[in-house]
């Protein structure tokens, strides 16, 4: 359901974020919002056509207006498949005991306000962070994972843990897998769709010349238009990779999960600078990065309570924020943006940017909102139907037959 509610709510007024608000609004020399005009739904721009004159003057210039007629839909669509996939990864922590209805809501919130806020901020070649903190996040180890992370964390603090996941004396329980082969084949998927989003976070091919370059140099670039090689990234994805695949299996003592789940951390822990780092670092950051998650999702699970079912809140929120705070170190002094006058990537700045990603933008807007849903009992399925199991219930003819259903039957069902 994520997908068409995101889609709609994306096309009326997720994607005028993006232009609108890369000032904060307000936060940047004072400015405030941004005209953009291609990205308001009663646009023209937002239509299925050639482009062509405009069709009156409160839009861009004629030539700009062909362009982005012709091109609006695929960035539109690219950056819809990120908001799709910020709430999927929320999706996977909550499974087995939120409500339909209140998961809608978050994915909304996430898919189609907050994230594409961070994204106009730190994601934008003219956004805010990028010029004052020199926040450089190429692969969006914190505009799309660290906020996911953040706010399945703070619906999760409200959510609750599944039943039977604490014993009396508090430890967890591991809760086995039910399916090891579909969860392989799924997150061997994610890798290959990870390789593709690499992909679609570049520009083919621009005349670096035209942000300050001397001569004209044709090449790849990446989000913010700095100059990258399609090599670089090939070998850095697969190295990072790589990286997080062996620590994952190292510190898991070989449990497949965190096994090939460490791949996936790998990458995102080095996505903030891969389109920099040499291989090699990239493979020892993807390394850390997964070790840094494993610990901390055990540790919080341990401390606070919290049953993050799948490991998204680590794979995604702690990898990606630890790569952050790492890229600034290790890219201290590189330019954040190919532009003239834009700060340099420092500690500070890589630190305050991963801060507004996963506590500002991601954790704080959910556990105000799961808060609300939970005051008013609409946040969590009932007990007796998570023991009975969501996919028994969509069985059933009525919310009735839930009622009627014995206590035996109920205590089977949980035992099973």
């Amino acid at each position: 359901m994520l997908i068409p509610l995101i889609t709609i709510t994306f096309y009326f007024f997720g994607w005028w974020i993006y232009f609108a608000f890369p000032n904060g609004p307000f936060i940047f020399q004072g400015k405030g919002l941004i005209a953009a005009p291609n990205a308001v739904p009663w646009s023209e721009l937002m239509g299925t056509h050639l482009g062509g004159p405009p069709a009156d003057g409160s839009l861009t210039s004629a030539d700009d207006n062909a362009f982005w007629a012709r091109i609006n839909g695929v960035f539109w669509a690219a950056f819809l498949l990120f908001a799709w996939t910020a709430a999927s990864i929320v999706s996977g922590s909550l499974i087995e005991r939120v409500r339909s209805q209140a998961f809608w809501i978050l994915a909304v919130m996430i898919g189609s306000v907050t994230w594409i806020i961070d994204a106009a901020w730190g994601w934008h070649w003219d956004g805010w962070m990028v010029k004052l903190l020199g926040y450089h996040d190429a692969y969006a180890s914190g505009v799309i994972h660290a906020i996911a992370g953040g706010t399945a964390l703070g619906a999760l603090v409200h959510l609750g843990p599944r039943l039977g996941k604490f014993r009396k004396d508090g430890t967890p329980r591991n809760i086995p897998l039910q399916n090891p082969w579909l969860v392989s084949i799924g997150l061997f998927l994610i890798y290959t769709g990870f390789w593709g989003f690499y992909v679609a976070c570049n520009v083919p091919i621009i005349d670096a010349e035209a942000i300050g370059a001397s001569g004209a140099v044709f090449t790849a670039t990446n989000i913010y238009l700095t100059p990258t090689t399609l090599s670089a990234i090939t070998m850095n994805f697969l190295l990072s990779l790589s990286g997080g695949l062996l620590a994952g299996y190292a510190v898991s003592r070989g449990d497949a999960f965190w096994t090939f789940s460490g791949g996936l951390a790998g990458v995102i822990a080095a996505s903030a600078g891969n389109d920099l780092y040499h291989p090699l670092q990239a493979l020892f950051i993807g390394a850390i990065g997964t070790f840094i998650a494993y610990k901390m999702h055990n540790w919080v699970e341990k401390k606070y309570k919290i049953d993050d079912a799948v490991g998204a809140v680590a794979v995604h929120g702690y990898a990606g924020v630890a790569g952050l705070i790492i890229s600034g170190f290790v890219l201290w002094g590189y330019p954040s943006s190919g532009f003239e006058g834009y700060a340099s990537i420092t500690p500070w700045g890589q630190t305050i940017g991963a801060a507004i990603m996963f506590l500002v933008l991601g954790f704080l807007p959910a556990w105000i909102v799961c808060g609300i849903l939970k005051k008013f009992g609409i946040l969590r399925i009932p007990e007796r139907v998570e023991l009975a199991g969501l996919d028994f219930r969509n069985t059933l003819s009525d919310a009735n037959d839930i009622k009627e259903l014995k206590s035996s039957d109920i205590a089977a069902a949980g035992k099973k």
